[in-house]
């Protein structure tokens, strides 16, 4: 009996020992005195202390970081990429025993497989269309860890470092095609104003009353801000109807040719002139 007890106080503290718990993304992959014993969890699981082992493997998705690479893309341009890979594992046994460390021999192979790969497209390619050069990086490196019971959901370029002068060069570039494009926008600007205003002259040039009227009317506009002393041209068209006579001369024979009106004294023509001036002085000025 005395016996009994100790022996029955060791076997409770040697089972405690060896008990284990795993959290329910976690598995056990267990060894017997060396050998492959199993893959066990989530939950409590008995390890013989002394006898057996494990190792821990999380199943959760890991983002694993790429450092920046130094790149030369197929175009000679030299940039640093750097780029995030996601990955999880889906066989413990196999990432534990075929493969040592499987966190740093992806990582190895995510960066050898970034340079790779981005040193056969051009810059503009890299720049531009990101999501075809992430499903190629996937594919490759989703293949190669298969075997190591990894499997990667994507892989994500997160930053190209360029050169300052290449910055310099790309900045340049986009200047110029904007001046282009705003050149092309004011000469069809130009071109649309000149088809519209050859139109309009198209019909004053029909009504030749309609030119008189949008003289004036320009006119009223100007003198609408008295604020400043305007001086302006006018149009001979607007002394025609005093340069010449509706009535025929009354000396002329019946049914001779007509022709135009004795022309208006240059003392009336002085006069109205002077009454023009004298109406553009009374327009008020702002200093």
């Amino acid at each position: 009996m005395d016996v009994l007890i100790p022996a029955l106080a060791v076997a409770v503290v040697y089972s405690f020992l060896s008990l284990r718990v795993l959290r329910q993304y976690e598995r056990g992959v267990t060894f017997f005195l060396g050998r492959f014993w199993g893959t066990k969890g989530p939950g409590l699981i008995f390890l013989p202390a002394g006898f057996a082992s494990q190792k821990r493997v999380s199943l959760r998705i890991l983002a694993l970081d790429i450092p920046p690479q130094d790149v030369i893309t197929r175009d000679n341009v030299s940039v640093k990429v750097n780029a995030v890979l996601y990955m999880r594992v889906t066989d413990p046994e196999r990432a534990v025993i075929i493969i040592e460390d499987y966190l740093y021999a992806t990582s190895q192979l995510a960066q050898t497989t970034l340079r790779s790969v981005l040193g056969e497209v051009e810059l503009d390619e890299l720049l531009s269309d990101r999501e075809k050069i992430n499903a190629v990086l996937k594919k490759i490196i989703d293949e190669r860890t298969d075997a190591w019971g990894i499997e990667v959901s994507a892989v994500e370029v997160k930053d190209v470092d360029l050169p300052d002068q290449m910055k310099r060069a790309m900045a340049r570039q986009a200047e110029a095609e904007r001046e282009r494009r705003a050149k092309v926008i004011a000469a069809q600007g130009e071109l649309q104003a000149s088809e519209t205003l050859t139109q309009a002259a198209h019909n004053l040039a029909a009504e030749p009353t309609a030119l008189q009227l949008r003289y004036l009317q320009t006119v009223t506009e100007i003198a609408a801000e008295n604020n400043s002393t305007t001086i302006f041209p006018i149009p001979i068209e607007l002394f025609r109807p005093f340069l010449s006579s509706p009535a025929a001369p009354a000396g002329r024979a019946e049914g001779a040719a007509e022709g135009p009106g004795p022309a208006l004294p240059a003392s009336d023509i002085s006069t109205l002139m002077s009454q023009l001036r004298l109406q553009a002085a009374r327009t008020p000025k702002q200093d």
